[in-house]
């Protein structure tokens, strides 16, 4: 059985786990550890970077089997893995933080927009392109000059800035059919699958240019960083 254990541990950066499934993808091997520390890309966030036995990978959901599966990083094929064998499982901390930072920023700017009336329409949390797009179902006239368009983007700007120098919690639980919901405190709570911050104040240096309005959607652009861990 494998264990989604970068849902319980954003921060854990190596484990000492075993193989619990090997076979091959487009003819290629792959390899599935039980402990496994390897988020795949989905839900708006890319992959980790990581390493089985110092073989880099890169983790893959295989929706025939529901594991998460490790393919070879880089063309080179993995080595032959049997069931059982002890292994280390590693990931790229660095990256993994990225990813978490900019996954929990753009909750707590859904969180904003959803404050100024708008709806969500789309979000993208990868590195250069993190955006939240929304829809708002009643019209905002900020929205129709260059001046309300800055002002609506301080405002939020102000909500998310007070969010982070309030540290809020975030947490997570499973609900009654199972579905991982992730909590910003009582600001904002969402089904989500990625991986997260331990509080807001982890959040840095986050940046929200001026929106811009395109077919009809809002589009937040946005940047961010983890606060260096001592």
């Amino acid at each position: 059985m494998q264990v989604p254990a970068y849902y319980a541990d954003t921060y854990e950066e190596r484990a000492q786990t075993r193989v619990v499934a090997t076979g091959e993808r487009d003819g290629t091997p792959w390899v599935a550890v039980e402990h496994c520390l390897f988020h795949p890309q989905g839900g708006g966030q890319p992959a980790d970077r990581g390493w089985v036995d110092g073989h880099e990978i890169t983790p893959v959901r295989d929706h025939e089997s529901g594991l998460v599966i490790a393919v070879a990083h880089g063309g080179t094929a993995l080595p032959v893995f049997s069931v059982g064998r002890p292994v280390e499982a590693r990931i790229d901390l660095s990256v993994r933080l990225a990813h978490a930072a900019l996954h929990t920023a753009g909750h707590l700017i859904e969180a904003a927009g959803r404050a100024q009336g708008w709806v969500l329409a789309a979000n993208n949390h990868f590195p250069g392109q993190a955006r939240i797009e929304f829809t708002a179902p009643t019209p905002d006239a900020r929205l129709d000059t260059p001046e309300g368009r800055e002002e609506a983007t301080e405002a939020l700007r102000t909500e998310v800035a007070k969010a982070i120098a309030d540290d809020l919690p975030v947490t997570w639980e499973n609900d009654a059919d199972g579905r991982r919901i992730v909590h910003l405190a009582e600001l904002h709570s969402a089904p989500c699958g990625g991986t997260h911050v331990h509080s807001l104040g982890d959040l840095v240096d986050i940046a929200l240019p001026t929106l811009k309005v395109k077919r009809g959607r809002i589009r937040v652009s946005y940047g961010v960083a983890h606060r260096e861990r001592s």
